[in-house]
């Protein structure tokens, strides 16, 4: 991995006192606030304390009031209505919550996860047949359907009307379905934009939840699988999105479905649950069902109500994840060797690696972990009955979309965005695509885009970190995108003795400033962290976030280090 690039964001002077005077803390906390666009006491209030009673009024979304008039026009005429999402966190929770919602008010739903290997993402064909062979004349999709224009109107055509609940960017054509509910579409007015899939379809059961005059507690219920949607699915925390996790985070952590309370207690999972726990504990293990085997389980989990058989869903999900880790170990493995032993590597700008037997559940996966190691654009195949297909991950502003779409005669398909894609190709054509890929990268792709970067808040002084300073810095979850955890760099630090390698990844260390003391931990930095133990460094520039340690009944900040250079004194 080459040296990371440090980027410390501006902020502005005039914005920061003018906060200050009005909120009375340190001014380098108003420094974090203006940079995430936070100038008045008014704003700073919503900011810290959000509120359910902001939450935006469903019906000022487009096609609401279809949606709704749709929903109880079936629910009058007896119809079936199929609840259908895709087999990712967002999907699952998304049709978790409105099937559990609708269950509530009528008895005819059902609900259908496409299998991630058979029918691929979204809506399938295989998905409406099922809809017709079973009589439903109406589906809801959630999280997918906005670029499914073709299939919707095949649906049309055998009676089958959609109400279409999508957060993705839509195309130019929009599908003829009753109602399509996303608040990206171009003349969509809703004042949010970025509300994921789940959030969409919380939206829709507050809609329904005002027409029938149901109590808010009805679709409040699922504000867990809420806020487990918008970790997993990486978007903007902010906005609509703020309070909805800030209160589902509340709800997990004192009183959790059934399903969520399962999986963290077989996770072992017993001290308080951030975005982050969800990110690295719920989230793999509800996409490892369909990474690994059918993701109707993560639903069933969600939606189940009885603990012993929640702990069974959950036994599942559990083992579908520690499978889903050790072919992700495994194929990682293989494909460093790869890398290591093929000379060619040395100087590309692009990794693309291909073994037929690898997991096409775990593909994607490894590509960010060769980025971890290799930073640079990265492409891994797996072949399956004839046909290789793979996923791609992208490393920071370089656009992925584009390079693949660049190589495509050399491709049977190929979908995603700036960040991601997927692709298919015969076996024939993967040597071929590799060189046609590389060039494109090498050509397009800018020496910085080659190297990580570390974004970092504001630079600070040890004197400046106290026990209120950090408080204030907590009570700015949940954090995630557009409201990262602050990051800070404080210079010419020295290394005091005690620094040591614990657990042969780690370390722990005690840095001084002027006069000010600091433990810290750095994980996974033993190798990096050698010379620096060794006595012979004594002063560094340390990048870190803030922690609470407890020992004893004390609480103490201690500093956990993103990354350090050599001291310029």
């Amino acid at each position: 991995m080459p040296e990371k690039r440090w980027t410390i964001l501006p902020y502005d002077e005039l914005h920061t006192r003018a906060l200050h005077a009005v909120l009375k803390i340190n001014p380098i906390l108003c420094r974090i606030l203006t940079q995430r666009q936070i100038y008045t006491f008014e704003k700073a209030k919503e900011f810290f304390r959000p509120e359910l009673a902001r939450l935006h009024d469903p019906f000022l979304m487009k096609d609401m009031e279809k949606a709704v008039a749709r929903i109880e026009a079936a629910i009058q005429k007896q119809e079936k209505i199929l609840v259908y999402g895709d087999y990712d966190v967002d999907g699952t929770s998304s049709v978790a919550s409105v099937f559990s919602f609708l269950k509530k008010i009528y008895g005819q739903v059902d609900f259908y996860i496409p299998h991630r290997y058979r029918e691929g993402y979204g809506i399938s064909r295989q998905g409406i047949d099922f809809a017709r062979e079973n009589n439903f004349t109406l589906v809801i999709s959630l999280d997918c359907g906005i670029k499914s224009v073709e299939l919707i109107a095949y649906a049309r055509q055998i009676g089958i009307d959609f109400i279409v609940c999508d957060h993705h960017l839509p195309e130019a054509v929009i599908p003829e379905a009753v109602a399509v509910l996303n608040p990206k579409q171009a003349d969509c007015h809703y004042p949010y934009k970025e509300l994921c899939g789940c959030g969409v379809g919380f939206k829709l059961m507050q809609a329904l939840a005002a027409h029938f005059a149901m109590p808010a507690d009805s679709y409040l219920e699922y504000l867990d699988l809420a806020a487990t949607a918008i970790a997993a699915d990486i978007v903007p925390i902010d906005g609509e999105n703020r309070i909805l996790a800030y209160y589902g985070l509340k709800k997990i952590n004192t009183n959790p479905s059934v399903g969520i309370k399962t999986l963290l207690e077989l996770a072992e999972k017993k001290d308080y649950v951030d975005i982050s726990g969800i990110v690295f504990i719920v989230a793999p293990r509800i996409n490892a069902a369909g990474r690994m085997d059918d993701a109707k389980k993560a639903v069933s989990l969600f939606i189940e109500k009885d603990p012993k058989k929640a702990f069974e869903l959950a036994k599942a999900l559990h083992s579908d994840n520690t499978d889903r880790r050790e072919a992700d170990a495994f194929i990682t493995t293989e494909a460093l060797d790869l890398i290591v032993n093929d000379e060619r590597f040395l100087t590309r700008k692009s990794t693309v690696v291909f073994r037929p037997h690898w997991h096409k559940g775990v593909v994607g996966i490894v590509a960010s972990r060769l980025i971890e190691t290799y930073y640079r654009p990265t492409i891994v195949l797996t072949e399956n009955e004839g046909i290789v297909s793979g996923s791609a991950r992208s490393v920071t502003g370089f656009n992925l979309y584009e390079a693949i779409h660049a190589c495509r005669e050399h491709l049977l398909g190929y979908g995603g965005h700036f960040a991601a894609a997927g692709l298919t190709l015969l076996p024939e054509n993967v040597e071929k695509f590799a060189e046609a890929f590389e060039q494109v990268v090498a050509a397009t792709i800018a020496q910085e885009s080659l190297s990580p970067e570390i974004i970092i808040d504001t630079e600070i002084s040890f004197k400046d970190i106290t026990l209120s300073f950090y408080n204030i810095i907590s009570q700015m979850e949940p954090f995630g995108p557009a409201n990262m955890r602050p990051v800070f760099l404080s210079r010419n630090v020295e290394v005091l003795d005690g620094c040591r390698v614990v657990k042969e990844k780690h370390v722990k260390f005690v840095l001084r400033q002027h006069n000010t003391i600091f433990t810290g931990i750095g994980f996974f930095m033993s190798e990096k962290f050698e010379a620096l133990c060794s006595g012979k460094t004594k002063y560094i520039d340390v990048v870190y976030t803030l922690d609470l340690n407890e020992w004893n009944g004390v609480k103490t900040v201690q500093l956990k280090v993103v990354d350090f250079r050599m001291a310029e004194i």
